[in-house]
């Protein structure tokens, strides 16, 4: 077997900036592999297709995003790590110049809704894993906040409302790239859960 001619992971690295700037159908592979200084071949040999290069950078960026939300859902009280969130998911999405927005939104607005006009239901699935896990840390936080007299409410319930309320942002965002709006409704929203400080 001939021995890989990239580096794996500066390769999705690339990839997925693109994917995040661009969207997935406004991303070549050949615009890939002329930014990571690859052959166009070597790409379609290692990952089959641009969806499914798009789905391995996608998991390397969902793996090290969870790794910060749990940093910022980590310490502090309820109030405070709930606020990091909010702060961790606006800046995401506002990172970039301009800014990229929120790469999960962007990619479920690509999802098909004829098969092969779009990404498919594995990206549908990703993309749903992802909110998912998020949603299951914030319920473990206000779940430890009801414990410790910080919140009274079902966990499960105000973690769905807060992260939809994260998408709805991502959404605003891209509409009207207003910071200031952005975290008026985030302090709104803690302040809706957890009641006024």
């Amino acid at each position: 077997m001939r021995p890989r001619e990239f580096d794996h992971d500066d390769v999705l690295r690339i990839a997925f900036d693109q994917f995040w700037r661009k969207g997935v159908r406004g991303t070549s592979l050949s615009d890939i592999a002329r930014d990571a200084g690859v052959q166009r071949g070597s790409l379609y040999n290692a990952f089959g297709s641009k969806e499914a290069l798009f789905l391995c950078a996608y998991e390397r960026y969902a793996s090290e995003y969870l790794g910060s939300v749990q940093k910022a859902l980590g310490s502090g009280t309820l109030r405070k790590r709930l606020t990091a969130f909010f702060d961790l998911t606006i800046k995401n999405f506002r990172s970039g110049s301009p800014p990229r927005g929120c790469p999960t939104t962007r990619g479920l607005m690509e999802l098909a809704s004829v098969e092969g006009e779009g990404l498919d239901e594995n990206a549908r699935k990703t993309f749903a894993g992802l909110v998912a896990r998020i949603t299951g840390l914030v319920q473990e936080v206000l779940s430890e906040g009801l414990k410790r007299g910080e919140f009274n409410g079902d966990p499960g319930t105000a973690a769905l409302h807060i992260v939809t309320v994260t998408r709805g942002l991502a959404v605003l965002e891209r509409a009207f790239g207003d910071e200031v709006q952005l975290r008026k409704i985030a302090r709104h929203t803690v302040d809706l859960v957890l009641g006024k400080d």
